[in-house]
Order: structure tokens, then sequence, then C-alpha cells
């Protein structure tokens, strides 16, 4: 039985962008930060093996549901021999990324709702200001705003 070449089996960066949307540059950063790998050609190509391509829609989905680059990381690094993620994996990983994600959509709803009243107040100097100024932190300290640095006098003419 013939052997299928090699290079039907492997994706130059060019055809892998093409194929996953994803840019070159973005190809070349995931590389560098391990998420996906390549082999390199004696002409120093790079040459991505097919199943880069899931892996580069793993990386873009978890990356949309605002998975920082190094969880995701963590996550491929705990697949068997580094192999493609499948529909299990992401059912998996995304059950227990959903509590982080229900944390930090709790976060943000409560810095909406202080914003708003941060909005209201105009200086983001007042005593009872959450944002600049939690639990009146600073007004143990010093008086006034300090949401500007002091700056040395100069000598003045």
């Amino acid at each position: 039985m013939p052997q299928i070449p090699q290079t039907l089996h492997e994706l130059t960066v060019g055809q892998l962008s093409a194929r996953s949307g994803a840019a070159v540059s973005a190809l070349h950063f995931y590389e560098a930060k391990g998420l996906i790998s390549s082999r390199r050609t004696s002409g120093n190509q790079r040459r991505y093996s097919r199943d880069a391509l899931r892996r580069v829609a793993f990386v873009r989905a978890a990356q949309r549901v605002g998975i920082p680059l190094a969880t995701i990381r963590e996550a491929l690094a705990e697949l068997p021999e580094e192999r493609t993620p499948n529909r299990e994996d992401w059912a998996r990983l995304s059950a227990a990324w959903r509590s982080e994600l229900d944390e930090r959509i709790e976060q943000l709803g409560r810095l909406r709702d202080h914003l708003t009243d941060c909005i209201g107040c105009g200086c983001l100097s007042l005593e009872n200001c959450v944002l600049s100024n939690p639990n009146d932190v600073s007004g143990q300290r010093i008086s006034g705003s300090r949401l500007m640095p002091e700056r040395p006098s100069a000598g003045r003419d």
C-alpha cells in the first residue's frame, strides 16, 4: 500500500492562517507561548501538523470567552501526549472554567454599578468613592484628592 507523503499532512503558516482565520503573527505568538508547535524544514520554514487547526480553534474559542492564554496553555499541557483537544476535553475544561468566569462576571457587575455611582460624583475624590478610594483608606493618611501626584515645587522667578 502506498504511503501518503508527509507534506500532505502538514500545513505552512500561510495555509494554517487561511484555514484557521488566525493571523500569521497570532500563530507565531501562539507558538512562542507554547500553545501550538511546528517543525522546521531544511529551509527553516515552519510546518504545522494538521491537528494544529483544532488546537488553534480551541485556543481562539477559549480566548473569546475570556480565558487567559496561560490557563489555556496549562489545559493543553494536561492532555495526554499533547494530543489535540476533543469535544470531551472542551466539556471538561469549560466546566472547570465556568466558576472562574461566573466570578469575573460578578466582579464586572459590581464594577459597573460602582462606576455609575462614580460618574455621578464627578471628581473621583469623595470619601465614599469605591473606585479611587475603597473604604476611605487614603482619608486615613491624608486629606484632599490623591489622584494627581504632587509635583515638587520648582524655583520660581
